[in-house]
């Protein structure tokens, strides 16, 4: 199949395809007589995996990673999991880093009345100063 027809049983565009094969995430494939790269069943196999991992927040590297061990089918799933638990372990962190944030901001929000002089403003004052909320310090921490 040509780079069109496999970028569209993917779902992803042309030049996805191509970033890909420069990461090295896809092999680079044979080429036609007349120069067209002719990709094989696999790789839009190889293309799913991949969008299938950035969607659960995996990086390229770490899919490469994760390729790397899916095509050593000898191994068991231990270092697979190994490498999900890690990247569960980096969500849970800012998980709980964005509901700090949130916390604060929804302190900040609550205590300013929306209207009023701007000097008067306690956004505007917890922006401007060194002093921060309980909250605000959580989330910086």
């Amino acid at each position: 199949m040509n780079i069109g027809q496999l970028a569209r049983q993917a779902g992803v565009p042309i030049d996805t395809v191509r970033y890909y094969e420069r990461q090295r995430l896809i092999p680079e494939p044979a080429r036609s007589a007349s120069g067209y790269r002719q990709y094989q069943c696999d790789d839009v196999t190889r293309l799913n995996f991949i969008r299938r991992a950035k969607a659960l927040g995996f990086t390229l590297e770490e899919i490469g990673e994760l390729m790397a061990i899916s095509s050593n089918y000898s191994n068991d799933m231990n270092e697979m999991r190994k490498k999900a638990s890690q990247k569960l372990e980096v969500v849970e962190e800012r998980l709980a880093e964005l509901t700090r944030v949130r916390d604060a901001l929804h302190e900040l929000v609550d205590a300013c009345p929306g209207h009023g002089a701007l000097a008067t403003c306690p956004i505007m004052a917890a922006l401007s100063t060194d002093t921060a909320t309980a909250s605000e310090r959580a989330a910086q921490s």
